[in-house]
């Protein structure tokens, strides 16, 4: 009689697959989030060379973060069922491409309808990789994976800052745009290199029309509801602060060289620590409580930016990347799972909605942000973001009420 090693049916801690997949989903993160966030530090710049306000230039970000969310759902639900390595990798590579193409911009107006494009082209991915790592990694080890894939959105949206920051201060802006889609091509290649064989099933084909009514089982869901709201509100708060602090630092009475300013965007590494961390800690201790924990600090690191002292506004930037990165890692991975519990649930379609609600906060949080800025200073971006934290927590809070869906 004959034996046959047997397949594994989802990826452990330590294993080859595991390793491959992590750093994998890493290169998925750090291409994505270079492409979407490079802009954030070039914001004065824009508004500069195109005289444009500052809430006006946070448009070469919002657009791409509000196409994205429009268009994740839909595509979203549709993509898993065409291959999940086959549309993570078309994405990649469409986004990198209209990189190359937005230092050909001569307006603004058509910067930001090519951004628009991007957050098109980028739509899939973000909820297919989430998806990906929920069917292919053992449950235990879930918020550690999903603390990965994190990290590399966290390394993206650093490097895509200080790389075009620093790149636009020796020449350019446009040159600063051509070398972040050159990043994020090479990344889109390391991707396909790395990413393991799928170990789960492909999705069975969905349409359009079908997708109507698991939204809206996903949408009644408490729970999830809550988790949905939890990440506009987060979101909206963490971009307001990155996208107008530069503005500030670069005025009285820091009056910072513009070179420094970027450097504020070295608080990610505190958010890529505090990614993988939290999903440990929550895995461990229980979601709710770190999550509680998270967003605390978060509303207390925004305060502390409000005196005109350097040291305090560094250390409020870093509390608020700290608490911001814990609470959506727990959420995220909370999403994933609480979703695969439903009846008739499906983590794709959860993921998506949950990213729709992270990306229509940066896009409308982030342009209110703006509003606030440019009528009541940086204490209007503090109080606005404060409120959207204790949103946040009130949601949080409220989680502990929610009764485990009844499953399969």
């Amino acid at each position: 009689m004959t034996t046959t090693a047997e397949t594994p049916i989802s990826h452990e801690r330590g294993t080859p697959g595991y390793r491959r997949l992590g750093l994998a989903m890493w290169c998925t993160g750090l291409a994505t989030f270079v492409l979407v966030y490079a802009v954030q530090g070039l914001l004065p710049t824009l508004a500069a060379e195109f005289g444009v306000s500052s809430g006006t230039s946070s448009l070469a970000l919002s657009a791409t973060t509000l196409t994205l969310a429009l268009a994740i759902v839909p595509l979203s639900a549709v993509a898993e069922s065409w291959g999940r390595a086959r549309v993570m990798t078309a994405a990649l590579a469409a986004s990198a491409l209209l990189g190359l193409l937005a230092p050909l911009a001569p307006t603004f107006a058509v910067l930001v309808g090519i951004r628009a494009l991007q957050g098109v082209a980028l739509a899939a991915l973000p909820a297919l990789a989430m998806s990906h790592v929920t069917r292919e990694v053992a449950a235990r080890h879930l918020g550690g994976a999903v603390g990965l894939l994190i990290a590399g959105n966290t390394i993206g949206g650093l490097s895509g800052r200080m790389i075009a920051t620093a790149v636009a201060d020796l020449a350019g802006w446009r040159v600063a745009l051509l070398v972040i889609g050159l990043v994020s091509l090479a990344c889109t290649v390391a991707f396909r290199l790395l990413l393991p064989p799928s170990l789960a099933p492909a999705a069975p084909p969905v349409r359009l029309r079908e997708i109507g009514r698991p939204i809206l089982r996903h949408l009644r869901d408490p729970g999830l509801l809550r988790l949905f709201g939890i990440a506009f509100l987060l979101m909206g708060a963490f971009v307001s602060v990155y996208n107008f602090l530069g503005f500030r630092l670069l005025a009285a009475p820091f009056s910072l060289p513009a070179a420094l300013v970027a450097l504020i965007f070295l608080g990610y590494l505190f958010g890529s620590y505090a990614s993988t961390a939290a999903g440990r800690l929550g895995d461990r201790f229980g979601r709710r409580r770190v999550m509680w924990v998270g967003i605390a600090i978060a509303v207390a690191g925004a305060w502390l930016t409000a005196p005109d002292r350097l040291p305090t506004v560094l250390a409020g930037l870093i509390l608020v990347t700290v608490g911001f990165f814990a609470g959506h890692s727990l959420a995220s991975s909370w999403v994933g799972r609480r979703s695969s519990m439903l009846v008739g649930g499906s983590p794709a379609i959860a993921s998506s909605l949950y990213l729709f609600g992270y990306y229509a906060g940066s896009s409308i949080g982030g342009s209110l942000g703006g509003v606030a800025f440019d009528h009541a200073g940086w204490l209007g971006v503090v109080g606005y973001t404060s409120a959207l934290l204790l949103g946040a927590l009130a949601l949080a809070l409220r989680l502990r009420r929610i009764p485990t869906p009844a499953t399969h």
